[in-house]
């Protein structure tokens, strides 16, 4: 596989794909974490141990099996340079910790990105699923098939009373994190969120924002997640998310449906204002560009504003707009007064060309 569209293009082909609640859930996203017994955890391994466990997994990609699910191709972050990291990371490809920090970091990708593989992250093996709208277990059936192909072949550091182990506490047990994320503006606009968040964590659920944990929840996106691995199957983490998002959709539904019925014309001004700006602006930072970008996109689901752009371009704006996306479109490296022109350069061009 060519890695040029890798890094140029900013829609993996898994995220142009229909789902279901594709309107309020972005996409579902399952994580196993798993190590080798044999060798130290990444933080504690030589340069040439987290070498032999790069290599280990290496071989595990011949296996027939996985070769039956996709293409795959492995990837060394010693062989790409940082803004060609930084792009892996804005498409949810890799983690910051594998971008900045791993020794013999690598990741194995599928051909449609939907699976990626993190080899000495934190942990040896980070799986990683990814699915279009509100499909949590689906992403779990093909994560677990994943797993039982690398489990076959690698001797897994596994305790019978904890379960996986792993070099953060907060993963052993399942090692399974299990995230949707979400584009919540209604419950935002009406301040329902300020009740809605404290409830969620109630229930042994966390709330982050679009690059996960200390990340800031711009654009009116959040990513839920569980927070329990241990005591708990993975049924029954599942089931945990799956039943509260339901309900999160539930309250989003409700609120647009309310904001329709008592401020549309309000809601009709917000979005048409944020598209003329959003088309006409010279200068763009990326704070107010997934602001912007978040009010047309729930003009465009709630049918609001006459225009050819679609969920899956704003989508696709939401990854361009990324300080790495920019620069690497750019071929190279900018100051953040350049990215932000740059930015709505490359906003107004896209909606024009729609």
């Amino acid at each position: 596989m060519a890695n040029g569209p890798l890094f140029n293009r900013a829609l993996s082909d898994w995220m142009q794909s229909e789902g279901p609640d594709r309107d309020i859930v972005f996409s579902s996203r399952v994580r196993l974490a798993r190590n080798l017994r044999t060798q130290p955890f990444p933080m504690l391994a030589t340069n040439h141990q987290s070498g032999e466990v790069l290599e280990q997994v290496r071989g595990v990609m011949n296996n027939q099996q996985l070769q039956g699910i996709d293409r795959f191709q492995l990837i060394e972050l010693k062989d790409l340079n940082e803004l060609q990291k930084r792009v892996l990371v804005e498409k949810h490809l890799i983690s910051p910790n594998l971008a900045n920090e791993a020794r013999n970091g690598a990741v194995i990708l599928s051909e449609n990105e939907s699976i990626s593989i993190m080899v000495n992250e934190e942990d040896h093996l980070r799986i990683q699923c990814l699915y279009a709208g509100f499909q949590i277990r689906e992403a779990w059936e093909l994560a677990s098939r994943i797993d039982d192909i690398f489990e076959s072949q690698l001797e897994y550091a596994f305790d019978e009373k904890r379960g996986y182990l792993t070099s953060c506490p907060t993963n052993v047990g399942t090692g399974l994190r299990a995230s949707v994320m979400m584009h919540l503006p209604a419950l935002v606009i009406t301040k329902q969120i300020n009740r809605l968040l404290p409830a969620i964590t109630q229930v042994g659920l966390a709330v982050r924002g679009l690059y996960g944990e200390g990340s800031e929840a711009m654009g009116n996106l959040f990513q839920i997640s569980n927070q329990i691995t241990l005591g708990q199957s993975e049924e029954e983490i599942l089931d945990n998310l799956y039943r509260v998002a339901k309900q999160i959709i539930a309250h989003e539904r409700t609120a647009r449906q309310k904001l329709l019925q008592e401020s549309r014309d309000r809601l009709i001004d917000r979005v048409n204002r944020s598209y003329g700006i959003l088309a006409h602006a010279h200068i763009m930072d990326s704070k107010e560009a997934a602001q912007r970008l978040s009010d047309v996109r729930l003009g465009i689901d709630l049918g609001l504003i006459q225009t050819n752009t679609t969920p899956t371009i704003m989508n696709e704006l939401i990854v361009m707009s990324q300080p790495g996306f920019l620069q690497q479109l750019s071929g190279s490296k900018l100051s953040p007064e350049e990215r932000d022109v740059r930015r709505a350069e490359l906003i107004r061009s896209r909606l024009k060309s729609s």
